[in-house]
C-alpha cells in the first residue's frame, strides 16, 4: 500500500479527517478530533496504530514488520512498517481496528456530533 492508497483509504471512514499537527514531514488521521492514524511523509514508509493491548502483543509477536509504536505509548501503539511483508487486506484491517479503538473512546456527545455533520 503506497501514501495515497493509505490516504485515501484513511478518509473513506466515516468522519476521518486529515491534519499535520506535527510538522510537513508528520499525516495525521484522527475520528472525533483524537489519532487513530499516523505517517511519516519522508523515508521508509510506516504507519502507527492504536491497538488492543493483547491483540498489539500477540501481532508484534507474529509480524516483524509490527512493532511497539515509535514516539507512542507502546502499551497501545503499534507502527508498521509499510515494507510490503503484509498484505493490504491486513493492513486494511489494522486501520479498521485502531479507528474502532479511538472512535469507542469519544464521548456521547462527540459520537452524537459527528453523527449530526452527515
Amino acid at each position: 500500500m503506497d501514501i495515497e492508497s493509505l490516504r485515501d483509504y484513511c478518509l473513506s471512514l466515516p468522519n476521518a479527517t486529515e491534519d499535520m499537527p506535527f510538522g510537513d514531514d508528520t499525516l495525521v488521521f484522527k475520528v472525533g478530533g483524537k489519532i487513530f492514524l499516523l505517517t511519516n511523509l519522508e523515508g521508509p514508509l510506516s504507519i502507527s496504530l492504536k491497538c488492543e493491548p493483547e491483540y498489539a502483543i500477540t501481532i508484534r509477536e507474529e509480524h516483524s514488520s509490527i512493532r511497539p509504536g515509535f514516539h507512542m505509548n507502546k502499551k497501545h501503539w503499534n507502527t508498521v512498517d509499510m515494507d510490503g511483508l503484509l498484505s493490504d487486506k491486513f493492513i486494511i484491517e489494522l486501520i479498521n481496528h485502531s479507528y474502532k479503538q479511538v472512535y469507542l473512546t469519544l464521548s456521547k456527545k462527540v459520537k452524537s456530533d459527528l453523527v449530526n455533520e452527515r
